[in-house]
């Protein structure tokens, strides 16, 4: 077989009917460009939103949680425990929030090889008070540094810096209470712990997350300061936040500490479940948009191979009857896809690269999401390597079934025909 006379030939056919030809690529390149342009945004769109939430969460999270105790003391006795024991009013046993020999336990964990790091905190609702009006929010009391480390939070701050919460008595506000209460950076903030007890602290920054209910609530400060304000010593930790190396291991993770250190565990996915499903249904999405446009690119070229066929009927009875076989004859028709196909989706790519650059730059200004600029785009090779390659798989098979049937024709009967 002379590939090189078979490529000639499918090129001065495809020349003979340019109209055509060109027609079918544009479909091709405007399938590409569209299937790259969408996974593009809607990846970037995914990573955006994980950046908010799932960045912001521990890939396993170690705390107490206030349960009732699992053995009542009617199961203990053993007079009872053959009988089936009905037992109401249940009140949950009150262990503590704070998490017993947690320097212990912090340092172990720090040895771990799966660990990336260990990020203690202290989680305390407090009343903000604003005159004789008491707002209810959280504070959180965090190692700056490891908070910095493992969940950038600095690029959450939209004044301030993360770094003076190492001074006494200071803290950073979320947007929505800083705007409640009329506050701004440098201000002193009262508030009122569980306990009762009152501190006054310094604003030295605002945090904007872009979630409303974590910006009107949430306010962080230092451990040093959380544990003065409670009134508790200095190894008060209420939650151990852990990063692994490899994320998907959390679940296994968990698990495994729970039964080791006797503590409640979190992973990163059942904490953020219903986000995960909103990635995935977006990208199932997208995926089956671009793969919706390039089969009707592929139909396309097969209508147009299909009517080449009828028409260049003498031309096949001709190549036939010099000597052409029919498989030759069929290659020549699948190389007419195939350049097709190759032509169309490099063009593809080169437009969706194109657009999703336009998109990246449009202006995407909202008072929510204070870190984003414009829209977001993930410019990952992998979805142009899928597209040119379902481009070729797609203009392929619709170039095979017509070039099976040139393959067939009898070029007497063509002939006889004339």
């Amino acid at each position: 077989m002379n590939f090189k006379l078979i490529l000639n030939i499918a090129l001065h056919l495809l020349q003979a009917r340019l109209k055509q030809t060109v027609v079918a690529a544009v479909g091709v390149t405007f399938g590409i460009a569209m299937f790259i342009s969408l996974v593009s945004f809607m990846n970037g769109l995914n990573d955006l939103l994980d950046g908010l939430m799932l960045n912001r969460t521990p890939h396993v999270l170690l705390y107490n949680e206030i349960k009732p105790s699992a053995n009542q003391p009617i199961l203990l006795s053993e007079s009872y425990k053959d009988n089936a024991n009905f037992i109401r009013s249940v009140k949950p046993k009150d262990i503590g929030k704070s998490i017993y020999n947690s320097k212990s336990i912090i340092s172990y964990l720090k040895k771990d090889p799966r660990i990336l790091d260990v990020a203690p905190k202290i989680s305390t609702p407090v009343f903000f008070n604003s005159g004789t009006i008491e707002i209810s929010g959280l504070i959180n009391g965090i190692d700056i540094r490891a908070e910095e480390k493992l969940f950038k939070f600095s690029d959450y701050i939209i004044e301030g810096n993360i770094a003076d919460l190492s001074q006494n008595n200071s803290i950073i506000i979320g947007k929505g209470l800083a705007d409640k209460m009329l506050l701004i950076k440098g201000d002193i903030i009262k508030i009122t712990s569980s306990k009762g007890n009152l501190a006054s602290l310094k604003i030295v920054g605002i945090s904007q997350i872009g979630i409303a209910e974590i910006d009107n609530t949430m306010s962080y400060t230092s451990l040093t300061t959380a544990q003065k304000i409670l009134g508790e010593p200095t190894n008060y930790i209420t939650d151990i936040q852990i990063k692994l190396y490899d994320m998907t291991t959390a679940p296994a993770v968990a698990k495994e500490f729970h039964n080791k250190f006797n503590l409640d565990t979190i992973d990163y996915r059942t904490a953020n479940s219903q986000f995960e499903t909103g990635s995935t249904i977006r990208n199932i999405i997208s995926y089956a948009v671009g793969v919706v446009l390039l089969i009707v690119a592929g139909f396309g070229i097969y209508n147009i191979l299909n009517m080449m066929i009828y028409e260049k009927m003498d031309s096949i009875a001709i190549l036939k009857a010099t000597g052409f076989s029919g498989n030759d004859v069929k290659w020549i028709f699948v190389s007419l896809a195939i350049i097709i196909g190759l032509a169309g989706g490099l063009f593809g790519l080169l437009f969706g690269y194109i657009f999703s650059s336009i998109i990246d730059i449009i202006p995407f200004e909202t008072a929510s999401l204070p870190t984003v600029k414009t829209y977001p785009i993930n410019y990952n090779p992998l979805y142009y390597i899928i597209g040119i390659t379902f481009a070729l798989f797609t203009t392929t098979i619709a170039g095979l079934f017509p070039a099976l049937k040139a393959s067939k024709i009898d070029p007497v009967e063509i002939i006889r025909g004339k």
